[in-house]
């Protein structure tokens, strides 16, 4: 008898060890910095994950592309947005990173990213190099965007000493081209970038064309791609621009449960029309698309529901 009570104790403690997720818990999600699209998708995962997972209380925090891997890294997150290129970068330690992150599993690829270098049309500006000296504004530091504003000067011979630069958000950033303070305004996002049809209704505005760079970009970080802004996206833009690319995707902590991060994944699959919403560029959004191998391992919770829709993905 005393075994038999040994054994169903261990059976339920196994049990509720397993149901442990589903109950009440909290995890903090880190989104990206007001006026970008990663807030509202923010919103999104929030509703559906506490709909998919019961108990759980999702709680928002403001983040960008670099801090979040490092939050969640750190233990400061749980979950958050990342892009494929600075992730990458972290779990090699590579610059911004101070060393290899160790915490940081994928879960899954959400959507392309483009990186935008939008000048006043006035401004005389038409290649990187023609910014020495002249005011250039682009994300706080920290964020995805910024990374690239810097790379992009680095490899035409200029760094941020050699521009009147300036890290702000997109609101403050679009302010700055709109008074002149600014002639050129790098970021990364989504398009089209709200930010930039504010721009634009402002006053003309170029996209510079970015394809001759993909090369001595790559030598940064060969996650880089080339993706194409299609003519129309912006007002006035009457050609294809061609700029620098890269994924944005969901990490989280290795050490979260592995039937919470299966839940939330099951989520997103079950919600593509909910996320699209808020960012078109997901409506096309597959379970094979979110299975993409971007050098990220992924988290045992969501190569388990992708290995149920015949996926098999790689793991820490």
């Amino acid at each position: 008898m005393k075994n038999s009570i040994s054994i169903l104790a261990a059976v339920f403690g196994v049990s509720l060890g397993l149901a442990a997720p589903a109950a009440a818990a909290d995890i903090k999600l880190m989104t990206g910095p007001q006026g970008g699209v990663w807030v509202p998708l923010g919103g999104q995962l929030k509703d559906m994950w506490e709909k998919a997972v019961p108990g759980l209380n999702v709680q928002s925090l403001p983040g960008a592309g670099i801090a979040n891997v490092r939050g969640v890294d750190e233990g400061k997150a749980d979950v958050g947005f990342g892009n494929s290129i600075s992730t990458v970068d972290g779990l090699k330690g590579n610059a911004p990173f101070t060393k290899p992150t160790s915490n940081v599993c994928n879960v899954a690829t959400l959507y392309p990213q483009y990186y935008q270098l939008v000048v006043t049309a006035d401004s005389g500006v038409k290649s990187v190099k023609d910014l020495k000296g002249k005011g250039v504004t682009t994300q706080q530091r920290g964020n995805t965007g910024e990374l690239i504003t810097g790379q992009l000067l680095k490899v035409n011979g200029l760094s941020y000493n050699d521009v009147k630069m300036s890290f702000v958000s997109y609101t403050d950033s679009v302010t700055q081209m709109q008074d002149g303070h600014a002639v050129a305004f790098g970021l990364g996002t989504t398009i089209p970038s709200g930010a930039v049809m504010d721009l634009a209704a402002a006053r003309p505005i170029t996209i510079l064309d970015l394809a001759d760079q993909l090369g001595e970009m790559r030598k940064l970080n060969p996650g880089y791609t080339l993706v194409t802004i299609p003519k129309g996206t912006y007002p006035k833009q009457d050609n294809d621009v061609k700029v620098i690319g890269y994924a944005t995707h969901i990490v989280a902590s290795c050490k979260l449960p592995a039937d919470t991060v299966y839940a939330m994944t099951k989520a997103m699959a079950g919600n593509i029309p909910a996320m699209s919403s808020v960012n078109k560029s997901i409506s096309s959004l597959t379970t094979k698309a979110m299975a993409e191998d971007i050098g990220v391992p992924f988290h045992p919770g969501a190569a388990k529901f992708y290995k149920e829709a015949g996926i098999t993905v790689a793991t820490k």
